[in-house]
């Protein structure tokens, strides 16, 4: 069965999923607003990123409290990258929010550096698959929506 966008979101917010704007940017990224412990920041939407991951210049920012744990994450290089964890943080993406969500960060100097060689606007984070999967996201590519539950 097809939906059209109208079918389409009269459907989801009927089962109770909330509605945020993808912004897509010049390369060929999305990006989306996010609130981080109440305040706002700009993320890359990642499926293919398993971990959310926090910019490490935006501890005080997002008033980040550190844990004594680390992540060894990959990237899609061969290399590991090794990232500290901030766990029990609000996160608000539209309407939908998550009031325990665990954090990665790393460096994002290299991609936000791509980004302003590219003139685009660097960003605070990515928006990975496990915040995707807890909100069980649904995304709109055709109008540039994702919901989330």
């Amino acid at each position: 069965m097809y939906l059209n966008h109208t079918e389409l979101q009269h459907f989801l917010v009927e089962k109770g999923f909330f509605k945020a704007k993808l912004h897509f940017i010049a390369s060929n990224h999305y990006k989306i607003v996010a609130e981080i412990n109440g305040t706002r920041g700009w993320f890359i939407l990642d499926t293919g990123a398993s971990t959310t991951f926090i910019s490490e210049d935006s501890i005080e920012k997002f008033n980040l409290k550190l844990d004594q744990t680390t992540l060894k994450a990959h990237g899609a290089g061969p290399e590991r990258i090794e990232a500290q964890m901030s766990n029990n943080n609000r996160l608000k993406i539209g309407r939908w929010g998550d009031s325990n969500c665990s954090l990665a960060l790393i460096d994002l100097n290299p991609i936000n550096s791509a980004f302003v060689t590219a003139n685009l606007k660097a960003v605070d984070g990515i928006i990975g698959a496990d915040v995707l999967k807890k909100g069980k996201a649904v995304i709109d590519y055709n109008k540039n929506y994702l919901y989330l539950k």
